[in-house]
């Protein structure tokens, strides 16, 4: 800097340039984070091949990885070269001299400015859209391997008489052809168009000429590309109206063509392909003309042609050819529509049966045997115990089970039962003291298999377990129980290293163990760790003296994510169940292929058909879909997912599946053959839920087979919203071992009901076989319930128990003090000729945390029974009272007392009632001392009946059954008043 003066001059000092050490230091910093971020996509890319491997599918990771690459540096690259090239060529095609005008003063400034770095910006606009359409190539992925693997389907379209493959694998592919070229085409006539007006080859003001001939034939030639490629697009989209979808008669995704379709959007597409190609010869011939005139005509002309001929004419052909008759117009193409439909869903087997929904006996007694042999109706709701599987099989804080338990079959006793079962999961929440070493090596795993009988409770409304404690004990027998691998577990976890981790605890004190398997990725290697601790962005994974030889990652931990991962082109279904299998505990993942470009059959939305009252409670049941819009699904492929060391195995399910064929070739050695599924996995497997929810939506509309009546409407379902309590949504399917009219024995099956639209009674049935392996399965049948009489639907069924005097009465009892009734599943059984409802009702509340089962309720025929039991409702029901002695109540030791005509019974139900009066007085005000001694004195009437009916040996009373509500409630539950804020006074909670 220049002396200011003031003093002898010192060092100069310069300004604006760094010191050599700083320069150094910006330069090693610019350096570490460039390395950082490079190490941060490494760590990446490096992780996820050691999973891969890990599971042993490196095959899926590689193969997808290397046609992604592909795809980006070919269409990339293509990109890149069409709009470098055209850019490279307008500046070679500019004149040589510019006209002296104002506009071309000012872009010399320009020119003059870029000229230096002429090169370098070619390459920079050419590297970004070479980059930015590789992204998206990369991204096509799937439809590239689906056309390059493509299997033929068998089957051809009824319009142009082309194999489904054509609209499944091939036209998407096209398509993205299509809109790739039609990309390159704008981006270079943009660029071109550009680089001619920055160095004179067009102008906008300047006197003259407004284009040279060379940027006149360049240009032109590139517009008539994008013409021809139009042109291309109109004969596509001839075949794109066979999957095409629209708005038709109230029906969403309705997909093929319709009249107006092949009667007019057909040969308009047809007329405007032929004058595009027109169109664009003409802008091709101005390399010799050096004119716009023609092109330009002749594109007016197919703007025109496409306003017209496109829009207009089928306009007036729908206005005035369809509507007037449309009914016979659109019948052709709707019954095209019904048969694609049916058969690209797997519903065009479906058996439709005519059912009278009442019932032909008219003596009810003889009827009663008729249940037990008709289903095994089961009362334990798995969606409403979870809680008392917590509560009472628990165990330990850091277990949990999952919010909905699954229902499977067992065999007991030779015979198969319904079962709910559920895993003792690792509950990271209830561990006693958090930190890194506890959340992820410490406690690790779940413990054990908990299952209970379907079809029964104990005296207390308990479930009947037949697999519990810690470790689990029961009927299934030995197998391995420590559970690494579940539904709950969503963290990563460090184990069989030097840190030993927490197996179980008993009566002698923590069990400890080191994981034995060769799940996970080793971290005995220093990379793998620095890997991991950038990945998961803990740095402890790299210097953790926790860590040793022999230490192993475990993540993606839950079954359908590691289905998911494996399988990326699979649909998983939402609700992965557990089951013993071969000594092992297996989670059994239903998967599905899918595609939304079946010819005719119309599309369903995957995410609305699926949802249900309990996705809307429990978001883990979703579906997780690959594409959520698909008109073609099939139940191909059974995954199962060990719980102990994370195996994956996907098994072959539809063998004659295209779709599925297709991904075979794509990614050989993957998937193993049907053959190779064990008897023992085979008798758990199961129809999956998902999907017959998808199905039952379609039926909804297409149980019909012919046009008139799918046109007239008035046969349209709907699915009823779930009556047993108030989320708005759809009720879920249930799994029911039960007998259709048509079968000679019961079968495993999934069940739903469906209403009338916008009404609420009874539509029809709809029933599955379950079974895997049984020669039924998959089959739907449908009961449908006349139009012209009126059979009650779920909300009616539960608006009638709700509203009898007598089941009020108790219900409002049972919700005594603070006390919750939840109702289980309402489930419907055909029987006789009519329908036979079961609703299981659970009380959770005072010093209960959990539900127990308290009531049953029954309806058949009009007639509606509030018990203790299922037989003592059933008994009820059909008039058998006398016959069946109805249990005590929950967890009560006395009996039902003997018939009034003996003085002794008389009295003890008088002192009963009076006692229960008084503890209602007492309840209200708050008076708990006056309350226990109500109790006291009701236990002891209640005890002198039992005395009295075990002298007279007779069966129920007849005075206790028409005794008022409150006497009856009384004497057939003493502690019903006591459910709620009392209930400990009378019996103490298990």
């Amino acid at each position: 800097m220049p002396d200011r003066g003031g003093g002898p001059s010192g060092p100069r000092i310069r300004v604006g340039r760094p010191s050599r050490r700083v320069r150094t230091l910006l330069m090693t910093l610019g350096v570490l984070a460039a390395l950082g971020m490079v190490f941060t996509m490494f760590a990446g890319f490096w992780t996820d091949w050691l999973w891969y491997r890990s599971v042993n599918y490196s095959s899926v990771f590689t193969t997808t990885l290397w046609t992604k690459i592909g795809l980006f540096f070919v269409f990339g690259l293509l990109m890149a070269l069409a709009v470098g090239f055209n850019i490279w060529l307008a500046h070679r095609l500019r004149p040589p001299l510019s006209a002296m005008s104002m506009e071309q003063q000012n872009l010399d400034r320009y020119r003059m400015g870029i000229a230096p770095y002429k090169k370098w910006l070619l390459l920079g606009i050419t590297a970004l859209v070479g980059l930015i359409a590789g992204a998206s190539a990369s991204g096509q992925w799937r439809t590239w391997l689906m056309w390059v693997n493509g299997v033929p389907f068998g089957q051809k379209d009824p319009q142009f008489k082309l194999d489904v493959s054509f609209y499944a694998f091939d036209l998407p592919w096209y398509r993205f052809l299509l809109g790739f070229g039609f990309a390159a085409a704008i981006l270079s006539v943009i660029a071109a168009a550009l680089t001619h007006y920055l160095y004179g080859g067009l102008r906008v003001t300047s006197p003259g000429a407004r284009a040279t001939a060379a940027a006149t034939g360049h240009l032109s030639v590139l517009i008539g590309v994008f013409v021809a490629l139009k042109a291309v697009a109109y004969w596509l989209d001839r075949y794109g109206l066979a999957v095409k979808s629209s708005d038709f008669r109230a029906t969403d995704n309705w997909t093929g063509l319709r009249y107006v379709d092949a009667n007019a959007y057909l040969p308009a597409k047809t007329i405007l392909f032929c004058i595009a190609v027109i169109c664009a010869l003409l802008f091709f011939a101005t390399l010799w003309r050096r004119t716009w005139q023609l092109p330009v005509i002749g594109f007016g002309l197919m703007v025109l042609s496409a306003i017209l001929i496109g829009g207009l004419y089928p306009a007036i052909v729908q206005k005035f050819q369809v509507q007037p008759n449309e009914q016979a117009k659109e019948a052709p193409y709707v019954e095209k529509n019904l048969e694609a439909t049916r058969k690209a869903y797997g519903i065009d087997g479906t058996k439709v049966t005519d059912y009278s929904g009442t019932s032909k006996t008219e003596d009810k007694t003889t009827l009663r045997d008729d249940v037990d042999s008709t289903a095994s109706i089961r009362i334990m709701d798995p969606n409403i115990v979870s809680p008392t599987f917590q509560q009472l099989q628990q165990i330990r804080n850091y277990y949990a089970f999952p919010d909905n338990l699954d229902v499977d079959r067992y065999t007991k006793d030779g015979k198969d039962q319904d079962t709910v079962i559920g895993l003792r999961e690792l509950n990271l929440a209830g561990i006693p003291k958090k930190n890194w070493i506890n959340n992820h090596f410490r406690y690790t795993h779940g413990y054990g298999v908990v299952a209970a009988e379907g079809t029964s409770a104990d005296a207390q409304g308990r479930p009947v377990f037949t697999e519990s404690d810690l470790p689990s004990e029961g009927d299934l027998g030995t197998y391995e129980q420590r559970v690494y691998y579940g539904e709950k577990t969503t963290t990563y976890s460090i184990v069989g290293g030097p840190q030993k981790e927490i197996d179980y605890s008993d009566d002698n004190g923590e069990k400890t163990t080191s994981y034995k398997g060769d799940s996970g990725v080793n971290l005995s290697n220093p990379v793998n760790r620095a890997a991991y601790a950038v990945a998961f962005g803990e740095p402890q994974i790299l210097y953790s003296g926790a860590i040793g030889d022999g230490s192993r990652i475990l993540y993606n931990r839950t079954p359908k994510e590691r289905v998911e991962a494996v399988a990326p082109w699979l649909t998983i279904d939402g609700d992965a169940y557990p089951a013993v299998v071969n000594g092992r505990i297996q989670w059994i993942v239903d998967a599905y292929t899918t595609t939304n470009g079946y010819p005719y059959s119309s599309r369903t939305t995957l995410g609305d058909t699926t949802a249900d009252s309990l996705t809307a409670a429990n978001n883990n049941r979703a579906v997780v879909a690959q594409q959520n819009q698909v008109n073609y699904i099939r139940n191909s492929v059974k995954a199962t997912v060990d719980a102990y060391t994370g195996e994956v195995k996907l098994y072959q399910w539809d063998t004659k599946d295209p779709v599925l064929k297709t991904w075979m070739k794509a990614f050989p050695d993957t998937v193993e053959p049907k053959s190779d599924i064990s008897k023992d996995l085979m008798d758990h497997l199961r129809y999956p839920q998902d999907l017959f929810k998808v199905q039952r939506e379609l039926l909804t509309r297409y149980h019909v087979r012919d046009a008139t009546t799918f046109l007239s409407g008035s046969e349209v379902w709907q699915v009823p919203d779930d009556p047993t309590n108030r989320s708005g949504n759809a009720v879920p399917p249930y799994y029911l071992s039960m007998k259709m009219p048509d079968q000679k024995a019961q079968s495993f099956s999934l069940t739903t009901t469906f209403t009338p639209n916008g009404r609420d009674n009874l539509s029809a049935f709809m029933a599955v076989d379950a079974e895997a392996g049984a020669s039924d399965y998959g089959k739907i049948r449908i009961l449908k319930l006349p139009t012209n009489t009126t059979v009650n639907g779920p909300k009616q069924v539960q608006s009638q128990f709700n509203s009898q005097e007598e089941i009020a009465e108790s219900i409002r009892l049972l919700r005594g003090g603070d006390s919750e009734v939840e109702y289980g599943n309402l489930l419907t059984v055909p029987l006789d000729g009519g329908l036979l409802y079961v609703e299981p009702v659970y009380v959770r509340g005072g010093g209960l945390k959990y539900p127990l089962l308290r009531k049953v309720l029954v309806t058949y025929g009009g007639q509606t029974a509030f018990e203790n039991t299922l037989d003592g409702a059933l008994n009820k029901i059909f008039g058998t009272e006398g016959q069946a002695p109805e249990p005590p109540d929950e967890g009560d030791t006395t009996t039902p007392p003997p018939t009034s005509d003996n003085p002794t019974v008389q009295q003890a139900l008088e002192d009963a009632q009076k006692a229960f009066d008084a503890g209602q007085e007492a309840l209200k005000e708050n008076d708990w001392e006056a309350y226990g001694r109500a109790q006291k004195d009701l236990e002891d009437a209640l005890q002198r009946a039992e005395d009295a009916q075990a002298q007279a040996g007779r069966g129920v009373p007849a005075a206790a059954r028409a005794s008022p509500a409150p006497a009856r409630a009384a004497v057939r539950a003493p502690s019903r008043a006591a459910r709620g804020l009392a209930w400990s006074n009378v019996h103490p909670a298990p």
